[in-house]
């Protein structure tokens, strides 16, 4: 997401960004970027002070409180905004959001603190450098997520309660999600000296890593573990097309995180991971030529006969902007064409997301910079619609790349 410590791998695995052929220019970041801020200021001024935005439907504005798992991502949105345009009103902004969200530092009820204050306090710190008043929310944060860890099964417990498709309770479920909220851990650590955050992180990695991963490289979405021995219960879907499917931002999500690990710990075989979830998005056969995919990556296996075949071609933009991004990092730890490769296909998902039908013009979807998002068509939620995550990936892929284009580092310090 952000980056906050020392980080793990040496300057020299950056060099290739500066010889490395970018297609994108200056004047391309700088327009969806001022375009960014001015739709993120109308849905500003569009919210009550207390509401976090999630979503826009219907003419109407979703928010979902503090508690959401998508609570840190607008407050995080303005913030980079802020980084790029050093508008006051944005930091002010941010810090009206964080206010209302700064009780979730104890909510020990999920697992994804990370999304919620990494991205917004995380970066408010980055920022700011004010460790007085973002520090101990970070820190007492991690260790609210830190609580959900458990020794048998070496990973972070994503849902208490809750039924599968088969209508059978879920025992200890781990979703692929989860990969995205390890960066607050590691960072934290860092920033503490606490080596247990860290050590938590990289366990939880591991076992994602053996248990979550097919031979071809797709994640399966759930992994139901018995708490009392680590052993597999089963292997299922909540947000795909069916168990065995390749949920589109499971995917997204694996290789945003195992990209992340290799920098936060130099460990080669989280970038071998990245590598070959990257060939395996890439070169799917059913991945369309604009480069944002559908909500599935198998939807075309569905027959009439499935609930969601009415919905089987619809994209899912926020997979595309988290992709981008991840993209873009990834190509600063590889080298020579692989690396071009990654950032040809990161630029190439830019353009699309950034004109007609994906990008929304200025007032139009409440505020909300992206269009034609999926949240989850088995729980009929967020269907089509803008998404708030998909707004901070995009933004945050527009900062990455324009620090490319100045030379420096993709992931700042």
């Amino acid at each position: 997401m952000i980056g906050l410590g020392v980080q793990a791998i040496s300057c020299s695995s950056q060099k290739n960004l500066t010889t490395a052929k970018l297609g994108l220019n200056k004047e391309f970041v700088q327009t969806n970027l001022e375009d960014a801020r001015k739709q993120i200021n109308y849905l500003a001024s569009s919210i009550q002070e207390s509401d976090i935005p999630t979503t826009y439907k219907d003419g109407k504005y979703v928010n979902w409180g503090s508690s959401w798992w998508c609570s840190g991502f607008y407050p995080g949105t303005v913030l980079y905004l802020y980084e790029y345009t050093k508008d006051e009103k944005l930091l002010d902004e941010a810090k009206r959001k964080l206010k209302h969200l700064e009780k979730e530092k104890n909510n020990k009820g999920t697992h994804d603190l990370g999304f919620m204050l990494y991205c917004s306090f995380g970066n408010a710190l980055r920022l700011t450098g004010d460790s007085t008043a973002y520090k101990g929310v970070l820190s007492t944060g991690a260790a609210s997520l830190a609580t959900r860890f458990h020794e048998a099964p070496k990973t972070i417990r994503s849902w208490d309660g809750g039924k599968n498709w088969d209508g059978q309770p879920w025992t200890y479920p781990v979703i692929i999600d989860n990969m995205m909220n390890l960066e607050f851990l590691t960072e934290v650590s860092k920033m503490t000296g606490d080596k247990r955050f860290r050590d938590i992180a990289i366990q939880h990695a591991n076992t994602t890593m053996v248990n979550h991963y097919r031979k071809d490289y797709s994640s399966y979405h759930v992994v139901d573990y018995n708490p009392d021995n680590g052993s597999i219960i089963s292997r299922k879907t909540a947000q795909g097309a069916f168990d065995e499917s390749a949920w589109a931002r499971g995917q997204a999500w694996g290789l945003y995180g195992y990209t992340m690990m290799y920098r936060e710990t130099g460990e080669k075989k989280y970038l071998e991971q990245a590598r070959n979830i990257a060939k395996f998005y890439l070169n799917h056969p059913n991945l369309p030529k604009d480069l944002i995919p559908y909500w599935d990556m198998d939807q075309n296996k569905l027959t009439k006969e499935s609930k969601y075949y009415s919905q089987k071609d619809l994209r899912d933009v926020s997979t595309a902007a988290v992709t981008a991004s991840a993209l873009l990092e990834l190509a600063q730890y590889t080298k020579g064409s692989e690396s071009q490769l990654y950032i040809s296909k990161a630029e190439q998902m830019l353009k699309s997301l950034s004109a007609k039908p994906y990008k929304a013009d200025y007032k139009e979807a409440g505020g909300y910079i992206l269009k034609h998002s999926v949240g989850s068509i088995p729980h009929k939620t967020e269907v089509d619609v803008p998404l708030t995550y998909a707004d901070y990936y995009y933004v945050e892929a527009l900062i990455r790349y324009d620090r490319m284009l100045k030379g420096e580092k993709v992931i700042k310090q």
